[in-house]
């Protein structure tokens, strides 16, 4: 299952879509780039088990 989230940019602050994989395990991290200035960020991604809640933190790659 997928579900979105949002994180802001870590270089420019834009905020930013992404699809987060549910099956993928509760906590994830893996880089994206930003859809508005093309910049890696590496995303910590932390799911609540039981409210699947989702929190993102980005930090600079690199």
């Amino acid at each position: 299952m997928q579900n979105t989230a949002e994180f802001n940019c870590a270089y420019c602050g834009e905020p930013n879509t992404t699809f987060i994989d549910l099956s993928a395990g509760m906590q994830q991290a893996y880089i994206e780039d930003c859809q508005v200035c093309c910049r890696p960020n590496h995303l910590f991604v932390r799911i609540d088990e039981e409210t699947l809640d989702i929190e993102i933190d980005s930090e600079y790659n690199g």
